[in-house]
């Protein structure tokens, strides 16, 4: 019996809007999370039954996810989120505040430069049947839970406490015209 890797749909419980764009972030989060499950379970399949249907479809889809889904996800928190965070610190000290963004801003990189190093790895696998290396996901996939781990520790939580419902609103209009969302429904 084939092991399950898994592909990934939308969650069964209804997805945050754009109105609650810190809620969004925190939805989109949980499913980096699985995807990053998905590829944990790829090489022990691929070991195990080869690049099969299963394996290539798993690989597909999380491509898609990294390639389109996880880009804008850091652009919301790089162009939206951490300049209205920054500008709700006017008059105070925002050393910490700037530390933080920066600090996730140069996570965001690394985690791109990695991602097309699996990226390429997985489309070897698509192309020529060759499993990915293990350690490359894992790599991949650690430090993608470490950044989310200190977005959900350290950013959200700041982030709920110091915008106003105008701030947030503004953040959550750039999130949905940044997917081509121009309405509310």
């Amino acid at each position: 019996m084939p092991s399950q890797i898994m592909t990934i749909g939308e969650p069964h419980s209804v997805a945050p809007s754009f109105e609650v764009p810190l809620e969004m972030l925190a939805a989109c989060h949980g499913r980096v999370q699985a995807q990053c499950d998905v590829l944990r379970r790829l090489g022990p399949h691929v070991d195990a039954h080869g690049v099969d249907a299963q394996a290539r479809e798993a690989a597909r889809s999380v491509m898609r996810y990294f390639d389109q889904a996880a880009p804008q996800h850091h652009a919301d928190e790089e162009r939206d989120l951490f300049p209205a965070l920054l500008e709700s610190m006017a008059g105070s000290d925002p050393v910490c505040l700037r530390e933080l963004t920066a600090a996730l801003s140069a996570e965001h990189r690394e985690l791109e430069a990695l991602w097309r190093k699996l990226r390429d790895a997985l489309q070897r696998m698509l192309d020529a049947s060759q499993a990915p290396d293990a350690a490359l996901i894992e790599a991949f996939v650690a430090r993608y839970l470490a950044h989310l781990q200190r977005e959900d520790d350290e950013l959200l939580p700041m982030a709920a406490r110091l915008l106003d419902d105008d701030a947030l609103a503004r953040v959550g209009r750039a999130m949905r015209l940044r997917r081509g969302i121009d309405h509310v429904d």
